[in-house]
C-alpha cells in the first residue's frame, strides 16, 4: 500500500474517531471538551492543583482557572486547602457521574468502532506500537491519556505502552 495512502486512511480513521469520541463524552458530561477532560483526569487523580491540571490538559493556566471556575459553578468540582502555592482540587458527586458518564460514552463510540475490525487481536500491538512511537514526540503520557479509562488501558495485567514509554524516557 503507498505511503500517501495509508496517512490518508489513518488520517481519516483518527479524526472521524476524535470527533465522535470527544463530542460523546462531552455531552455525557454535560461540560466542554476540556471540561470533561478535567473530569477524567480530577476522577483518576483528586487533589490536583490548576497548575499541574492545565499541564496535564494542555492548556494555560489563566484558561484552567476559568474552566474551573465554570466546574465549580456547576457543583462538579471543589476547590480545597493550599497544597503548597496551589489549591487542591476535587470532584463533587455529580462531577465523579459526569466523569463515569464521559468515560461510558467514549468507550462505547470505540466499541462501536471496533466491531468493523475483523483481526482486532491484530490491532492492539500495532496501536501499542504507534502509541510509543507518538510517545517520543509528544513526550507526555498525561497529556496523551487525558480521556483515557486508565484501569482499563491495564486490565488482564496488560502494561500501558504510553506509562511504558513515559517511565523509560
Amino acid at each position: 500500500m503507498h505511503e500517501s495512502r495509508l496517512a490518508n486512511l489513518l488520517g481519516a480513521a483518527v479524526l472521524t474517531l476524535s470527533d465522535r469520541m470527544t463530542a460523546a463524552a462531552a455531552s455525557a458530561a454535560g461540560v466542554s471538551l476540556s471540561g470533561t477532560a478535567a473530569l477524567v483526569v480530577l476522577a483518576e487523580f483528586p487533589g490536583l492543583g490548576g497548575t499541574d491540571l492545565a499541564h496535564r490538559l494542555g492548556i494555560g493556566q489563566p484558561a484552567a482557572a476559568r474552566m474551573l471556575d465554570q466546574l465549580e459553578a456547576r457543583g462538579l468540582v471543589e476547590r480545597q486547602g493550599k497544597q503548597g502555592r496551589g489549591v487542591a482540587v476535587v470532584l463533587t458527586e455529580a462531577g465523579r457521574a459526569a466523569a463515569r458518564r464521559a468515560l461510558t460514552a467514549r468507550q462505547e463510540v470505540l466499541v462501536r468502532a471496533l466491531r468493523a475490525v475483523a483481526d482486532r487481536d491484530a490491532l492492539e500491538p500495532v496501536l501499542e506500537e504507534l502509541l510509543r512511537g507518538l510517545h517520543a514526540e509528544v513526550r507526555s503520557g498525561d497529556l496523551m491519556c487525558r480521556l483515557c479509562d486508565r484501569p482499563g488501558c491495564v486490565a488482564q495485567r496488560k502494561i500501558c505502552p504510553v506509562g511504558a514509554a513515559e517511565r523509560r524516557s
